[in-house]
């Protein structure tokens, strides 16, 4: 068949370029067939250990790079995994992605990433849909929303899945950081600093996140036989915590407040130097993530760490798990860190 150029377009000249190594290269550098070749890159039979170590040199000395669609062909497997992203720039699911990303690479897999704009049933079903179609050969949920974790029960059963986050009543294993004690862990080092209690600056309703952080607040001050303030409630944005600084404000009783997460902390302590309230001399503030930018915060921001590198980790051997067949229903908790800073120094 021949390529023609549309109406309009130019036909272009392919320039040839640096060949790259074939099978059969590196079997005449190794002194053996390609069929032994394919056997070591591919994994696919029996091979002398010294004959693989000749193979595996010349594969390093020549850089050959094993086709992957004919690796699939050979081994019925794709060497890919597929995550499904919720589309934000939000600190916690974008370093969930990268964690996830980082651990499948040096296990050796590539990784196809469908975003999802809403975390719905459709949605969801159809970003797992189309990476099936990619044949991967497993695929992480990144479901930090309720609806994220409702869809979960719509998952196809033909294809190992595991979800970061999704409640304890997705279908399928999850892997999570303890929001719970995280959030617990940062209440009662505010409470130990002398306060009677603590208010708490919330996340959506409809993040799964935001729900067990705002419950291990109240739960700690409940356990304590102690006053829980109304919640203030923003969406994650520095603007929503600075709107909810402005609110709190000239609150009776306002010495602590837990933020649920780092970023609306930012926007809570500019509202509080605008109305001339100083922290930590007369509020702590404590948040949650350890974004890159809290320790330069003013002042720096004690707050919750999650180890996102970890929660990759886990979740790749989860789903490692999964795909040999392992637990349908496993769960699997990250621990949190507090990490104490400045802006809850002793008065």
């Amino acid at each position: 068949m021949v390529d023609r150029a549309k109406p309009g377009e130019q036909t272009r000249t392919a320039l040839p370029g640096p060949r790259q190594p074939s099978l059969a290269d590196v079997a005449g550098l190794a002194g053996v067939s390609h069929m032994t070749v394919s056997r070591v890159v591919n994994e696919s039979g029996p091979v002398r250990p010294e004959t693989r170590e000749r193979v595996l040199a010349a594969v390093q000395e020549l850089g050959y790079r094993p086709n992957t669609a004919a690796r699939a062909l050979v081994t019925g497997r794709s060497g890919t995994l597929g995550v499904v992203a919720l589309e934000s720039n939000l600190y916690g699911p974008a370093s969930t992605l990268y964690g996830i990303e980082n651990a499948a690479r040096e296990a050796g897999y590539g990784v196809a990433i469908c975003s999802v704009t809403r975390p719905g049933r459709t949605s969801i079903g159809d970003a797992v849909e189309s990476l099936r179609r990619q044949a991967v050969e497993g695929i992480v949920v990144i479901a930090p929303h309720v609806t994220a974790g409702r869809a979960l029960a719509a998952a196809p059963s033909d294809i190992p899945l595991v979800a970061v986050g999704g409640g304890e009543a997705a279908p399928v294993p999850v892997i999570s950081v303890d929001q719970y004690d995280g959030a617990r862990r940062a209440t009662e080092h505010l409470l130990g600093l002398g306060h009677r209690t603590v208010w708490h600056l919330a996340g959506p309703e409809d993040w799964l996140e935001a729900r067990d952080r705002e419950r291990g607040w109240r739960e700690t001050l409940e356990r304590r036989g102690l006053r829980v303030p109304a919640v203030v409630r923003g969406d994650w944005s520095p603007r929503s915590g600075y709107e909810a600084g402005r609110a709190l404000v000239g609150k009776r009783g306002l010495k602590a407040v837990f933020s649920a997460n780092d970023q609306m902390a930012l926007g809570l302590l500019r509202a509080f130097t605008e109305a001339g309230i100083r922290v930590p001399e007369d509020v702590h503030v404590a948040g949650f993530d350890d974004v890159p930018e809290a320790e330069y915060f003013t002042p720096p921001l004690t707050t919750v760490r999650q180890d996102f590198i970890e929660v990759g980790r886990r979740t790749f051997g989860l789903l490692e798990e999964r795909m040999a067949g392992g637990d349908a229903h496993a769960r699997h908790l990250v621990p949190a860190e507090l990490v104490v800073r400045e802006s809850t120094t002793p008065r």
